[in-house]
């Protein structure tokens, strides 16, 4: 039996080189030199006794066996972490660090209003942030590479727990004067299909706009374009098309300077739920309930 187990900083580089694919940028990541992290990576491999990065000039590989010892990595790193975090939640809460990614419909909207109010009643919280797609978000949970995620459901993600924030409803966004009389709330037959502009796949909230209508001709009809809510209002405001979009985006002026209009969606289930999200059984729940009750307050407020 081998007495060898690798440490936790040559499992670091490895993950790292696997996420960077680029010896410099791994090293980067790591904050190291790059000349430290592929002496630490071939210690590792002559330690083992096994190839687990194939080198080329342009090129880094994965050995099959590199692939298994990273997914192996992660799982490693991230149990360790959360040693770690069983030592601060039993000290004072969320007076450390905390990495939560963000997706990108919820961001620019409730990020504003939430940090403020987040940094006056934790004012030892260091909080670093991630802006993601859901999928993406949900990837670097069970990767470890952040500890919580502020998302948008239903959504799979995975073996997870979540805290209700509050419920979002959708809005339909049309140019003005398109209907020329438009209801103070606008039913899903309203819609033109052929004029319906939505986020690029990846984005949740797609999903849930195109469910909450429940008319299976708009997901075939509908033009997918839009990167952004941002870019979306543009090409509405342009005469493009309808879109739909949250009511916390409404709220927080993505509208101001346009033309155009927006109706409450008439619809069961016209709404999102906003969610805090973190991986079963963590050592920092009870943190994370803390943290959702300090962000459903501040939106409520």
């Amino acid at each position: 039996m081998s007495t060898y187990l690798p440490t936790l900083k040559q499992l670091q580089y490895l993950v790292a080189l696997e996420e960077q694919g680029h010896f410099g940028k791994a090293a980067e990541a790591c904050f190291v030199t790059q000349s430290t992290l592929s002496a630490g990576i071939r210690e590792l491999e002559s330690l083992l006794g096994l190839m687990l990065v194939e080198r080329t000039r342009r090129v880094v590989r994965f050995t099959p066996l590199g692939h298994k010892m990273v997914t192996k990595a992660h799982r490693i790193l991230r149990e360790a972490e959360e040693l770690a975090d069983m030592a601060r939640a039993a000290g004072k809460p969320l007076a450390d660090e905390l990495r939560m990614s963000v997706i990108p419909t919820i961001a620019p909207f409730l990020l504003p209003k939430l940090l403020p109010a987040l940094r006056k009643q934790y004012p030892d919280l260091k909080l670093y942030l991630r802006e993601e797609t859901s999928s993406a978000a949900c990837e670097s949970l069970h990767k470890g590479q952040v500890d919580c995620v502020l998302l948008a459901l239903p959504f799979g993600c995975g073996d997870v727990e979540h805290a209700h924030l509050f419920d979002d409803g959708l809005y339909v966004a049309f140019p003005k004067g398109e209907p020329a009389n438009p209801p103070s709330r606008m039913t899903p037959d309203t819609i033109d299909e052929s004029r319906l502009l939505l986020l690029v796949d990846g984005h949740c909230l797609k999903d849930h706009a195109l469910a909450a209508c429940n008319r299976p001709e708009l997901r075939a009809s509908a033009t997918m374009l839009g990167t952004s809510l941002h870019t979306l209002i543009l090409m509405v405001d342009n005469g493009l098309g309808q879109t739909l979009i949250p009511e916390m985006a409404v709220k927080a002026g993505l509208l101001d300077g346009t033309e155009v209009e927006a109706r409450p969606l008439d619809a069961p289930h016209a709404s999102r739920e906003i969610a805090l999200v973190w991986r079963t059984n963590s050592p920092r729940q009870s943190e994370f309930e803390l943290l959702a009750e300090a962000m459903r307050s501040s939106y409520l407020k």
